[in-house]
């Protein structure tokens, strides 16, 4: 039985995958219900055991993809990639109606470019007060605090070494999930209970996963809402981080 399993999961690495990732996301759900009455959202808990995960399969096999490294779970390499994360976050723009987009208007547009600044600042003086001096390294760094997307492919584009994108990933994560903890519990605070606000908060805070699963937690209406607004922002931040954010940094330093 277990040889016939081990062997079904060999040949359908993609298959496997979605195992591996539906049952995290049920011990997540579960562990959100049963131990935190669900303010600590099942997403959040997800992130975080992935990140064990991915820490368990590189150490074990010494590789730098995680748990796609041991050949069983080679199909995480696909699903995580790129082709159908993007899939993912175009498909929640579907279930927006858009007159309500309309009614965000110039606020949206500010919102993002706001959120954009605001997150690169904060990121460069955490990089500074860190050490790091070298341009490069502060916008990279800088990028990770806007979303963890952004910041690799700055890295990427500005040819940081990959321990600084790592930070990078590392910045944008840390706000991603502290995005899905504070969202529900300042909900009501922030008056987030109608699209208009989910999309200027979605502009103004940019991490599409935290934004997302903060939202769920709140109202799962309003998700579509600051989901795509994000997205926005993400593509905005990668637009202008390796550019004219970078500039500024270099005539600064």
């Amino acid at each position: 039985m277990n040889d016939s399993i081990v062997s079904l999961v060999d040949k359908y690495h993609l298959i496997a995958a979605f195992a591996v990732i539906g049952l995290t996301m049920y011990v997540a759900y579960w562990l959100s219900r049963h131990l935190t009455a669900g303010r600590l959202h099942g997403s959040a808990i997800a992130i975080i055991i992935g990140l064990i995960l991915a820490y368990v399969g590189g150490a074990s096999t010494g590789g730098s993809k995680g748990l796609s490294d041991v050949t069983l779970f080679s199909g995480l390499g696909l699903m995580g990639g790129g082709m159908l994360r993007d899939l993912a976050i175009i498909a929640t723009a579907y279930g927006v109606r858009l007159q309500e987009v309309k009614k965000a208007g110039l606020r949206g547009v500010i919102a993002l470019f706001l959120g954009v600044l605001v997150s690169f600042v904060a990121g460069a003086v955490v990089a500074i007060g860190f050490g790091y001096t070298d341009p490069v390294d502060i916008t990279t760094i800088a990028a990770g605090a806007v979303t963890y997307i952004v910041g690799p492919v700055t890295g990427a584009t500005l040819g940081a070494s990959s321990e600084v994108i790592a930070l990078s990933i590392a910045a944008g994560l840390v706000k991603s999930i502290l995005t899905m903890i504070a969202t529900p519990m300042t909900a009501k605070l922030i008056g987030l209970d109608n699209p208009r606000s989910a999309m200027i908060f979605g502009g103004l805070i940019g991490t599409t996963s935290g934004v997302a699963a903060g939202l769920a937690a709140t109202d799962a209406r309003l998700v579509p809402y600051g989901a795509m607004t994000a997205t926005f922002y993400t593509g905005l931040g990668i637009l202008l981080a390796p550019t004219v954010l970078f500039l500024a940094v270099r005539a600064i330093f």
